[in-house]
């Protein structure tokens, strides 16, 4: 996880197309520039990066169902409610699962788990725009790679 280029996934370690699933890890780094603004003396990670998280495991679960059709953009968060705190060198354990995609839009459910404990779960809404109007396949191809979402759809 580098907290300060957004990139939230470390790995992805399942995806069940038949039931819409996606599982991935991250672990918070022990330090990062983040955590000497939230807070000094005391790093949480912010809420609003563990809502980043889910969108982007939500993102790979769209991408995985549409075949890199197209790209998920955050649109709208619903019903996000943050549990605990998440400090530095936490084990995240997150999961998306898409309940719907149609008509350039798709809705996931997505929680995150550190140790056992539910830490934060959102319902996120995301729009979908075809690679053709929008550049970073190639981008979003490689990153997919580096996370092992290409992987995890091959041992699907």
């Amino acid at each position: 996880m580098l907290l300060e280029y957004f990139q939230m996934i470390d790995r992805i370690e399942a995806v069940d197309l038949s039931s819409k699933m996606l599982k991935a890890r991250s672990v918070v780094p022990a330090k990062s520039p983040v955590f000497e603004g939230h807070f000094p003396g005391m790093p949480l990670v912010p809420g609003v990066l563990l809502i980043e998280t889910m969108a982007q495991a939500s993102g790979f679960m769209i991408l995985a169902a549409s075949n890199f059709a197209a790209m998920p953009f955050l649109m709208s968060v619903d019903g996000a409610k943050m549990r605990t705190f998440v400090e530095p060198e936490a084990i995240l354990d997150i999961e998306a699962f898409l309940e719907h995609e149609g008509s350039g839009y798709a809705v996931t459910k997505a929680k995150i788990s550190s140790a056992g404990k539910k830490v934060c779960d959102a319902q996120l809404k995301l729009r979908t725009m075809p690679f053709e109007e929008v550049p970073l396949a190639d981008i979003v191809r490689k990153r997919a790679a580096e996370v092992g979402l290409l992987s995890a759809l091959a041992a699907h």
